[in-house]
């Protein structure tokens, strides 16, 4: 079908009224989401509605959130970064600086070179190869990305696809070390009692940190300002934030509506189009820092199982939950060398993603 045709027939949602597309677009949402909660699939609450939106945009849906909601649900994303950094785990950057060097710099470099190939070969365009490459915090790649550029809906694609195989491999391997059969994960309070003081400081600081981005003109203004607000906080106050499990849930489907209702018929064929290409650079990346991770247990004696999930590529609060039920791991050392990549990205991501997409066009 050509792209007139698609014009002419957007699909059968099109015609219904925006009540009902919403209706359908939340029961679809419940119904993913509740599946993948149930099997304790990473990133649930993010996944599932966008998947939902992306089969209800490609049916030709013509609802979507408004432009303040995405933005109050960037902001608290970018709470939640901010306020999980903490200083033991910053501080412990000196002890291990040259482990954190190397994994750092050779798994940003090999994931650039997948991210210039992806986009040499005209999978993906530019930016967005990289952008999609890079091993960062999932959410957070996918809402810079589109401040530089990138097209958010692709770099969606590519990074949660890259978080559900990372997770499950860390998870199998986990397994296969350390017998976590008779480990339960607490179950998650969604409504926990609320300390007033420390939401009201949440509160204060979204709506402070949001227009202090926005003021600054930071990319992803919402976001960084967000981050930075929590991390000024929670670094030079102390200040602990309260970020309950509803609030963040909401802001999750939010986003996820928001780039999943961005799909088209068009956009969704691209990205199948490119599965394959996309599949094989994610499990190349994933050889890679296998390979790391041996290097860092035959040089530094560390143990095979920590080396792992301090360098899977991505699904940093995936591979905590990982590494949190399993036993004898380095969790501190995980979480240095995981949040030490993401700073990394988040800082160099921007110029790296536009030198490499320059390389791939020459």
């Amino acid at each position: 079908m050509d792209s007139s045709s698609e014009t002419s027939f957007p699909g059968p949602l099109a015609t219904l009224p925006r009540p009902v597309q919403w209706l359908l677009l939340a029961v679809l949402t419940a119904l993913i989401a509740g599946f993948m909660l149930h099997y304790a699939l990473p990133a649930a609450l993010l996944i599932g509605p966008m998947l939902a939106a992306v089969a209800i945009g490609a049916q030709g849906g013509r609802v979507g959130v408004p432009g303040l909601v995405f933005a109050v649900a960037q902001t608290f994303v970018g709470l939640l970064i901010g306020g999980s950094l903490e200083p033991a785990v910053l501080a412990s950057f000196v002890d291990i600086w040259p482990i954190l060097l190397l994994a750092v710099l050779t798994t940003v470099a090999a994931s650039s070179l997948l991210g210039f190939f992806v986009s040499r070969w005209k999978i993906l365009p530019g930016t967005t190869a990289v952008w999609g490459s890079a091993p960062g915090a999932a959410t957070a790649m996918v809402l810079m990305a589109g401040a530089f550029g990138a097209d958010p809906r692709l770099v969606a694609f590519m990074q949660y696809l890259r978080v559900i195989f990372v997770t499950l491999a860390a998870a199998l391997l986990a397994r296969f070390w350390v017998d976590t059969s008779g480990v339960e994960l607490p179950a998650t309070e969604w409504f926990p009692p609320l300390q007033p003081e420390a939401f009201g400081l949440t509160l204060v600081l979204a709506v402070g940190g949001g227009l202090g981005g926005k003021l600054l003109r930071l990319p992803a203004p919402f976001f960084l300002g967000g981050m930075l607000a929590a991390a000024g906080a929670h670094l030079g106050g102390g200040l602990s934030l309260e970020l309950p499990p509803w609030l963040m849930g909401c802001a999750y489907v939010f986003i996820g509506w928001t780039i999943g209702l961005k799909f088209d018929r068009a956009l969704l064929r691209s990205a199948v189009k490119a599965l394959p290409q996309v599949v094989l650079s994610i499990l190349a990346l994933m050889l890679f820092c296998g390979g790391l991770a041996w290097v860092l247990h035959a040089e530094w004696g560390i143990d095979p199982l920590t080396a792992y999930l301090a360098t899977s590529p991505g699904g940093m609060d995936s591979i905590a939950i990982i590494a949190a039920a399993s036993q004898n791991v380095n969790l501190s050392f995980i979480m240095a060398v995981q949040m030490g990549r993401f700073l990394f990205v988040l800082l160099a991501g921007p110029p790296i993603s536009r030198l490499v997409a320059k390389w791939a066009e020459d």
